[in-house]
């Protein structure tokens, strides 16, 4: 595993490759990013981790400040795991070598979800795929698909722009069905414990769906039982198609979508 700490390292490591599979970080490696790992080894010959904390891409300072990094954890979870060849540990000079400012911004259809509740977060996160693809030039990127908006945004621009393409991975998630995420190093046990409740009852809201006619009706007054029982602020719980975002009337190739606060940490989550 070679660790590369600026463009210059990185331009004359990969010049020799040209299949190359990326996994784009911003550290706190889980399982979840191993196994974005292990599916850039069957399809790629090389693997590229990136580690990079991205400030443009959050809205709040203090999220910004409470996000969690270990460098030296997260570089001894991938030596480990003996499966990547390359991690790219850039500063911020690095990523944005042109200072202009970004001209990136959402469509009006496009400000749903994640994209309603954190202003500019996608426009932040879209700049830095644009540019960590320009510098690394991967052949394919692998993207997990419970930052399901971030996956479909993504996608959605670089392979108009690039020829990489975009490859989504599943969810990955603990003993307790937990969706893996960076941020559950913020939480303690007894949030955890709640976090498994919830995603329980999502599972059995997702199943009653079929036996309501009117769904929005239904999600706001599960969305209420849910602040009820678990004291839990949430953002939206909502039914959208996997294939345009839009709210769904039916189950079929469709999505519920929730984001909540737990111990203020903001999680997500799609089944």
């Amino acid at each position: 595993m070679k660790i590369l700490l600026n463009n210059k390292a990185l331009f004359e490591s990969l010049r020799p490759f040209n299949d190359l599979g990326f996994v784009p970080t911003m550290g706190g490696i889980h399982k979840g990013h191993l196994a974005l790992i292990n599916k850039s080894n069957k399809l790629c010959k090389k693997t590229i981790v990136s580690i990079f904390v991205n400030p443009k891409q959050f809205n709040s300072k203090k999220d910004l400040r409470s996000y969690p990094r270990n460098i030296k954890k997260d570089l001894k979870i991938l030596k480990k795991c003996k499966k990547v060849d390359f991690v790219y540990l850039p500063k911020f000079k690095d990523i944005y070598v042109d200072k202009k400012k970004s001209n990136i911004t959402l469509l009006k259809r496009d400000k749903i979800l994640c994209a309603k509740f954190r202003k500019g977060h996608f426009e932040g996160v879209l700049d830095v795929m644009n540019k960590l693809t320009k510098i690394i030039n991967p052949q394919k990127i692998f993207m997990g698909e419970k930052d399901f908006q971030q996956l479909y945004l993504v996608k959605k621009q670089l392979e108009r722009i690039y020829k990489t393409k975009v490859i989504p991975c599943k969810t990955v998630r603990d003993s307790r069905n937990i969706a893996l995420s960076s941020r559950n190093f913020l939480l303690n046990k007894s949030n955890l414990v709640i976090a498994a409740k919830i995603f329980e009852k999502l599972v059995s809201i997702k199943k009653d769906i079929k036996n309501n006619i009117n769904i929005s009706s239904f999600l706001n007054l599960q969305k209420k039982e849910l602040k009820n029982n678990y004291k839990i602020k949430i953002d939206y719980l909502e039914l959208r198609n996997i294939n345009n975002l839009k709210i769904s009337s039916t189950t079929k190739n469709s999505r519920l979508f929730i984001a909540y606060y737990l111990n203020n940490v903001r999680l997500i989550d799609n089944l």
